[in-house]
């Protein structure tokens, strides 16, 4: 597809990562081999940009989870800081279940300017529903939303069935889970997490495994008003994944809510 094409569109993207300049090689190559993929480009703000800029997008939620305790002040400040350099930016926080100062870390987050926070079960090794997390989403609910990696063929820690718990636990919650509610656990995902009133998916890291057709039914099966497109930058590159995501078939109007309305709705832009 050409640029032009996509210049109709506003397009967001939903799921993005980002990291310091002088981990950012490491970071990149680390999250390659732990999903046994290949990089599109390393997660540096700029790199970002300048691939978005490419097909026109005009924002992108950036975060990073905090792997250990002791990073999380730092990443907050990080992603912070990345945000007043670039406008374009919508930044998501951090915490960690195992964290003694959980309150002091959302209040941080709050004072930064963030809008929500991160969370990676299976990089941070904690179950997403365990007594630990919902100490969390206590502190989160009716105040932020919650972006959590769901699924992983390989992995139980956040898996569909996880997360539909700590929907029905936290009803006044607004999560975001990632990959379409399950990466690689597609068929579960439809099973526990379709018609969950607070849960909105983004369809990063999926349309590359399986068909359009596929694709095109989760999105009817979970509403098109609940899907927001994502590229989970750096893994893979937006022309491939604009044009997997153009391959559902869907209308013009459905498109645009996906490609951005749905995102500017739910998080009040």
């Amino acid at each position: 597809m050409e640029d032009e094409f996509y210049s109709r569109y506003e397009i967001i993207d939903a799921h993005t990562h980002i990291f310091p300049d002088k981990i950012a090689e490491k970071a990149t190559v680390s999250i390659g081999r732990f999903y046994d993929l290949s990089m599109n480009s390393r997660g540096l703000s700029e790199r970002l940009i300048i691939h978005g800029s490419r097909v026109g997008v005009t924002k992108y939620l950036v975060c990073s989870a905090a792997t250990t305790v002791h990073q999380v002040s730092q990443i907050n400040n990080f992603v912070a800081e990345e945000c007043k350099k670039h406008s374009e930016f919508y930044g998501f926080g951090t915490t960690h279940p195992h964290s003694e100062s959980i309150e002091q870390d959302l209040k941080q987050v709050r004072e930064l300017g963030l809008h929500g926070i991160k969370l990676h079960p299976d990089f941070q090794d904690f179950n997403a529903d365990s007594p630990e997390a919902f100490r969390i989403y206590e502190q989160l609910e009716g105040v932020m939303p919650l972006l959590i990696h769901c699924g992983d063929s390989r992995y139980d820690r956040s898996s569909p069935e996880r997360v539909a718990n700590i929907s029905k636990n936290f009803p006044k919650l607004t999560i975001q889970a990632a990959h379409f509610g399950g990466y690689q656990r597609w068929d579960e995902a439809e099973e526990y997490l379709a018609g969950c009133p607070n849960v909105y998916y983004d369809i990063c890291s999926s349309t590359a495994f399986m068909t359009a057709e596929r694709a095109a039914h989760l999105v009817r099966k979970y509403g098109v008003e609940r899907c927001f497109f994502g590229t989970d930058f750096p893994m893979w590159g937006y022309r491939k994944e604009l044009e997997r995501f153009f391959a559902f078939g869907l209308t013009e109007e459905e498109n645009k809510m996906i490609l951005s309305e749905n995102f500017k709705r739910v998080y009040n832009l």
